[in-house]
C-alpha cells in the first residue's frame, strides 16, 4: 500500500499542465475586463466582459511562438461577455495574447 501511494504521489506533477499567459491590451478608454485561460495544452482562450454602456469590437492575436499568429474578431454588446479560443497544432509553452477594443 505505501508503494502504490508513493507511486501516485510521484505522478501528480504529471497532472498539471498549465502554462503561462501574457495579455497585452488596448482598450481605448472601454470599461472593459477580460479573463484568460488554458483550455488545453494546445488550446488557449480569453473571456472578454464589457461593464460598459457602449458596445465594442475586440480583435484579440493569440501568439504561440513559432507558429502563425491567430486571429480572433468579436462583438461584444454592452453588459455582456463573449469568448475568443484559438488552437495551435504544437503545444503551448507560452500564449501571448493581444487584446485590441474600440467602441462600435
Amino acid at each position: 500500500m505505501k508503494k502504490f501511494c508513493c507511486v501516485l504521489l510521484a505522478l501528480l506533477p504529471l497532472t498539471a499542465f498549465a502554462y503561462p499567459i501574457d495579455v497585452e491590451k488596448d482598450l481605448n478608454g472601454l470599461k472593459i475586463d477580460y479573463n484568460a485561460f488554458d483550455t488545453d495544452n494546445d488550446i488557449g482562450s480569453i473571456q472578454v466582459n464589457n461593464y460598459g454602456d457602449v458596445d465594442a469590437t475586440c480583435k484579440v492575436v493569440f501568439t504561440n511562438g513559432p507558429e502563425a499568429p491567430r486571429t480572433r474578431n468579436i462583438d461584444v454588446a454592452a453588459g455582456k461577455h463573449k469568448n475568443a479560443t484559438a488552437k495551435f497544432t504544437r503545444t503551448i509553452i507560452k500564449l501571448r495574447i493581444k487584446l485590441s477594443c474600440t467602441p462600435k
